[in-house]
């Protein structure tokens, strides 16, 4: 909620910022260039550092990334660091490397979200990330973990079996977690169109039961990624998303590595507001899902009727017989009209101790 009233209020942080405290990853999975073997982790305090400064931006969700994170020895001191500036921490990980102690060690830590993607059911020679290999680490989550996990399954070139995204999508949700499924890109972030049979198996996923607004759920961009189809959208990486390396620089993602590639210490309000307002010739073909939720974010706080009627469309193609919640009601009062917005706005803003831009 805090995340949300502050991205209403504000065009002028960043939501969310993906950074790297290590390069080097324990696997080599074949589609992926953004690990090596050999990087060092990224000191302790250099890294506290560069969370001080993203939070001094204001910045609201910083997901910890790799390479494989869990190899960083201080991981848990850098998530720290980030709640006590009461942003949201987030880790992406290759599980491997969990185990009970390790899952408790991150509950002390006060990780908020944990996400893990799991390319097949059996290993190959494409990638070792299968359920096979990681549902005992995936039981060890649900039996200890105490914050949030989502499973995401693969769809592409390289993944042999499409229906294993099912059989994972339906593992994730039988241990009680997020459920989500993602589409391989290239290296340069772009779209790969799915084969007819990955579609299929795409489209079945999407009717497996999610909530309202599950990101995956309603995601209008994967639906044209699976389409093979551009997208009319404004990035606003480089301002709303902030991908930082391993050596401090921020770039619009991690397939767009080198623009802006300012060092983050200099980053400014000036920066983020140019960044995120430039146009990008990677964006119609782009599949990188987090830079698409912050925009939709900003989608909502600038045409919030579109985009809330947009959200309850597409489920209504999935489901003829959806009615909406509650809540959505409360969000139509809330936000659809400029005026009651800005008042409850403020109102929640003060409530809840948010600084305004």
């Amino acid at each position: 909620m805090r995340m949300f009233v502050r991205a209403m209020q504000s065009s002028s942080h960043p939501i969310l910022a993906q950074i790297v405290p290590i390069r080097r990853c324990n696997l080599d999975c074949a589609y992926c260039n953004e690990y090596d073997k050999t990087s060092s982790p990224v000191p302790l305090e250099t890294m506290l550092q560069r969370v001080d400064r993203l939070a001094g931006l204001g910045t609201t969700i910083i997901t910890l990334s790799g390479g494989e994170p869990t190899l960083h020895p201080d991981l848990d001191a850098i998530v720290r660091r980030i709640r006590v500036h009461g942003a949201i921490a987030t880790l992406i990980t290759n599980g491997l490397l969990l185990t009970p102690d390790r899952i408790r060690a991150l509950n002390r830590a006060g990780l908020d979200y944990l996400q893990i993607s799991i390319d097949n059911v059996a290993p190959d020679d494409v990638s070792k990330k299968s359920l096979r290999v990681l549902d005992r680490k995936l039981a060890w989550l649900a039996q200890y973990a105490e914050f949030g996990v989502t499973i995401n399954s693969v769809l592409g070139a390289g993944i042999r079996n499409p229906e294993d995204a099912i059989v994972v999508g339906r593992r994730a949700r039988e241990l009680g977690f997020i459920s989500t499924v993602g589409i391989l890109h290239d290296h340069g972030g772009q779209l790969q169109p799915l084969a007819p049979d990955q579609r299929s198996v795409y489209e079945r996923f999407r009717r497996l039961k999610t909530s309202l607004f599950s990101f995956a759920h309603f995601d209008h961009f994967q639906e044209n990624i699976a389409r093979g189809l551009p997208n009319d959208w404004h990035c606003r990486a480089g301002g709303r998303f902030l991908y930082v390396c391993e050596e401090g620089l921020v770039h619009y993602c991690s397939q767009q590595r080198g623009r802006p590639g300012i060092p983050l210490d200099q980053y400014t309000v000036d920066d983020i507001q140019r960044e995120a307002a430039r146009p990008k010739d990677c964006a119609p073909f782009c599949t990188i899902s987090c830079v698409h939720q912050t925009a939709m974010l900003d989608e909502f706080r600038e045409h919030p009727r579109e985009t809330l009627n947009g959200i309850l469309a597409r489920r209504r193609t999935l489901d003829p017989h959806f009615r909406p919640p509650a809540v959505v009601g409360v969000l139509s009062w809330l936000f659809l009209n400029p005026r009651r917005r800005g008042l409850v706005g403020k109102l929640l803003v003060r409530a809840m101790r948010l600084k305004r831009s």
